[in-house]
């Protein structure tokens, strides 16, 4: 990190959520005692965003049960409801929407992602249709349900089937469109998109596999969509839930490299160092959460050199890897292994791992009576993620073994850089 370390450093965290508090206070834990300024496009203090599609919606958790606490020693300064529109690395300076402008001597891209939008084709109306990604969008969803719906959800991942449960739970009626032939079937496979899918059928859910929006009926306000196969659904309510991308726009032309998978997060090294065009990684900036791209142990045999993966683990786990890099501290030794929840139709699903990345899967236990589901995954042989419904505890031995197959032989390719420079 340029400069000092004390009282006339600074550092600058763009994202005011999660992963940017982490890297904050693991900072101050670190010892750092120079200026931390986090920089927020929302108006709101760090709260938990996986609970939105849950327990947000239902009206399980309140929004004040829902914010982040906050370490009493942070000492920082809060722009909140102001975005980052550019970096000049070679000034070390972040410019802001207002025209005013931040110096650095240590960058933190915790900048987040966004929605993905409507692609096409048609415009869905404004009134009635919404994405869900921050806390303003689980509002409007939320007073949209309190009419009654009935609701739409467009995408089979796992943000949509937890709407889709949140919604059947309050009562709302629900259609369930998207493209693959079951839903969580790219991310988890066909036992668990089956699984999930009678659930969802004896929750009450209309699903519409293999079909797409077509267009919107309505002016102004959604009145409903034609599908791709000719009919025809009614809705007051639409959830768009095609995924989501990085929130790096205002890196263009700085001269940091994104992944090649379209999600436009940074690529990093194994200290969460950003690396740049020409694959040094960039001085004094670190990346973490959703706005960064990790390394893992498999890239050697025909997976992608870097993942942008979008968990919440994603944003805990490197945190203080990323605080010990911008003061050239050593970080703690050990393998972050990712893990996932959701909540759909009473089933509790939890993962650990990369099941995505896997080409063979293994049932171990299979009981939709009572909601029972456990299922392994593994590539080229090597186990390389794990999935369980209502079997919580069986992920401990999972969470061992990836930890422990990672950490060996093959963890010089977690942490491969192999460009000059890299250290």
């Amino acid at each position: 990190m340029r400069g000092r370390q004390g009282p006339g450093a600074a550092v600058v965290v763009v994202g005011a959520g999660l992963a940017g508090l982490r890297v904050a206070t693991a900072l101050r834990e670190r010892g750092f005692g120079g200026r931390i300024t986090l920089v927020g496009d929302e108006p709101h203090l760090p709260y938990d965003r996986p609970t939105l599609s849950k327990d947000l919606l239902t009206g399980r958790r309140t929004e004040a049960q829902n914010a982040l606490p906050l370490p009493p020693d942070l000492d920082a300064r809060w722009l909140l409801g102001r975005s980052a529109v550019g970096l000049d690395r070679a000034a070390h300076r972040v410019a802001l929407d207002d025209g005013s402008v931040l110096d650095y001597d240590g960058l933190v891209v915790a900048s987040g992602a966004s929605a993905v939008p409507w692609p096409g084709p048609g415009t869905p109306p404004a009134g009635g249709t919404h994405l869900l990604r921050g806390l303003r969008d689980a509002r409007g969803l939320l007073r949209s349900l309190e009419h009654g719906g009935p609701l739409l959800v467009v995408g089979g991942g796992f943000l949509g089937g937890e709407v889709a449960s949140a919604a059947r739970a309050l009562g709302v009626a629900v259609t369930h469109v998207y493209r693959a032939r079951l839903p969580l079937e790219r991310a988890a496979g066909p036992v668990v998109g089956g699984f999930v899918a009678r659930a969802g059928a004896a929750a009450g859910v209309d699903a519409r596999p293999g079909t797409s929006v077509a267009g919107f009926l309505g002016g102004r306000v959604l009145e409903g969509a034609v599908l791709s196969d000719g009919t025809r659904v009614a809705a007051g309510a639409a959830v768009l839930a095609l995924g989501a991308r990085a929130d790096t726009a205002w890196l263009d032309g700085s001269g940091l490299r994104s992944a090649p998978d379209g999600s436009r997060a940074l690529v990093v090294d194994h200290r969460r160092r950003p690396l740049a065009d020409d694959g040094t990684p960039a001085d004094g900036i670190v990346a973490v959460g959703d706005a960064a791209a990790s390394p893992h142990p498999y890239s050697g045999d025909g997976a992608p050199a870097h993942l942008a993966l979008g968990h919440w683990s994603e944003a805990v786990d490197h945190a203080d890897t990323a605080a010990a890099t911008l003061l050239g501290q050593d970080a703690a030794a050990g393998t972050a292994v990712p893990s996932f929840w959701s909540d759909q139709f009473g089933l509790r699903l939890r993962s650990v791992g990369l099941p995505r990345l896997a080409d063979r899967a293994e049932v171990h236990d299979h009981d939709p009576a009572r909601g029972r589901l456990e299922v392994s995954y593994h590539r080229g042989g090597r186990l390389v993620g794990a999935l369980t419904a209502n079997r919580t505890s069986r992920l401990a031995a999972y969470r061992d073994r990836l930890r422990e197959e990672w950490s060996g032989p093959d963890r010089e390719l977690l942490h491969a850089c192999r460009a000059p420079g890299c250290v």
